[in-house]
């Protein structure tokens, strides 16, 4: 392909992924990866021809750009956003500075006046058009990925009050010829409503026979899937088609309890074992503590995992979440029906609930979990009484009780203390 000249040359492109608190391990990761970045990288590079270089964090790159694109995730993230334009603005003063994303899209007035960029909102329509037809280039990427990001539509028929997907993506549209662009064996939709497809069979069943290098492929939808749509016949392709993982979600009342069981149940009876599937739970919003540590009893009854939902308002510019100090609403979003031992015991909860039904543990005890007993007494354990267990396992926590907060906040006063203690020592200044 001829690249376009621009005053005589090829345009150079900078596409910036801010340095988001993402763990490391996870910076090129399934469960989080620029896919809307890449996108409009491929678009520029193979259909406008230009010079395009991707950097995940603030680094001086290799060209020198005419234009800096950078990307936003979450609104409380904000800064990181605002911290890339200033760093890349210090070093490229002459280059046009465009933001998009996620914070972009929700708040463009903030994302403008944090960056001094211009603001796109919403899909970057051209890059998603060319790259449904041609794929993505991830070869843009410094890491090589051994899967592949697949969107089978865009948009979200709910109104959910707590997303922001329907506000980005108001329209819905479809995707009816994915399985013939399958290049890897491991393929994740980004999907927010994996199942809305008006063709989901007959898609899930072209999915089931497609082999890449001789081998089947595996799927899974990061946002799972909406139980409310889902039937036995659609289970049952689920797990033909080799989805793995299954997600549903629980965001309302205990009353909803019956209606995810069934869920559980349609995925339990297509194949699907019980330790393997997830419940969404969307904790710190307007169902309180207790209500949220019920249903959590309810999940360890039928035996699956938690994958819980922290909420944050969409218009929130910030968030300093710590679980080893004792915060307040200054710190980070707490709903008035919440409080921050909840928050932080809720999370601790639900860790040792899914470390239970994930491994087949009685009780969760950080001395078994880091193996700092003998294998006779861990095997031993399994035949003890809830008494013995205690008295072998002084930290022994039961899953299939209503934990409340007495325990936690002892502790959590404890390491509040320590830090008190230590903040008061006077620091030493050398010269």
């Amino acid at each position: 392909m001829k690249a376009r000249s621009y005053c005589g040359r090829r345009k150079k492109v900078l596409l910036v992924c801010p340095a988001f608190p993402i763990p490391s391990k996870r910076k090129i990761h399934h469960d989080y990866l620029p896919i809307g970045l890449l996108k409009i990288g491929t678009y520029l590079r193979h259909r406008k021809g230009y010079e395009v270089q991707v950097v995940i964090g603030n680094g001086k790159p290799d060209i020198t750009p005419d234009e800096i694109w950078i990307t936003s995730l979450f609104t409380y993230w904000s800064e990181y956003v605002h911290e890339s334009a200033a760093f890349f603005r210090s070093l490229f003063p002459d280059a046009k500075i465009r933001v998009g994303g996620i914070y972009a899209s929700l708040l463009p007035d903030a994302a403008r006046k944090g960056t001094g960029g211009e603001v796109h909102q919403g899909v970057y329509r051209p890059a998603e058009d060319w790259c449904r037809v041609n794929g993505v280039d991830y070869s843009l990427l410094s890491d090589t990925v051994d899967f592949q990001i697949a969107h089978g539509m865009r948009g979200c028929f709910r109104r959910c009050k707590f997303c922001g997907t329907w506000k980005i993506e108001p329209k819905e549209t479809f995707d009816f010829g994915i399985a013939g662009r399958i290049v890897k064996n491991h393929v994740v939709f980004y999907d927010n409503n994996f199942l809305r497809n008006p063709r989901i069979n007959d898609i899930l069943r072209e999915l089931s026979t497609v082999r890449v290098n001789g081998k089947p492929v595996r799927f899974e939808s990061q946002s799972g899937f909406d139980g409310r749509i889902m039937d036995h016949e659609l289970a049952n392709l689920l797990k033909e088609a080799r989805f793995i993982n299954p997600r549903i979600a629980w965001d309302n009342s205990l009353d909803d309890a019956d209606k995810i069981h069934e869920q559980i149940q349609m995925l339990v009876k297509a194949g699907y074992k019980a330790k393997d599937i997830y419940v969404f739970m969307l904790y710190n919003w307007n169902y309180d503590f207790q209500t949220l540590e019920k249903k959590r009893l309810r999940c360890w009854e039928w035996g699956v995992q938690i994958s819980d939902c922290r909420y944050r308002p969409l218009d929130q510019l910030f968030d300093h979440f710590n679980s080893k100090k004792r915060q307040t609403s200054r710190d980070y979003f707490i709903h008035p029906e919440w409080a921050d031992d909840d928050v932080k015991k809720f999370r601790a909860n639900v860790r040792k609930h899914n470390i239970c039904v994930r491994h087949g543990f009685r009780f969760y005890s950080k001395k078994l979990e880091l193996m700092h007993v003998s294998r006779r007494l861990a095997r031993e354990s399994k035949r003890m009484s809830k008494r013995e267990i205690k008295r072998a396992f002084p930290d022994a926590w039961f899953p299939e009780d209503f934990h409340g907060l007495d325990a936690y906040q002892t502790k959590l006063e404890c390491l509040v203390n320590e830090s008190d203690i230590k903040s008061s020592v006077p620091q030493t200044v050398s010269a």
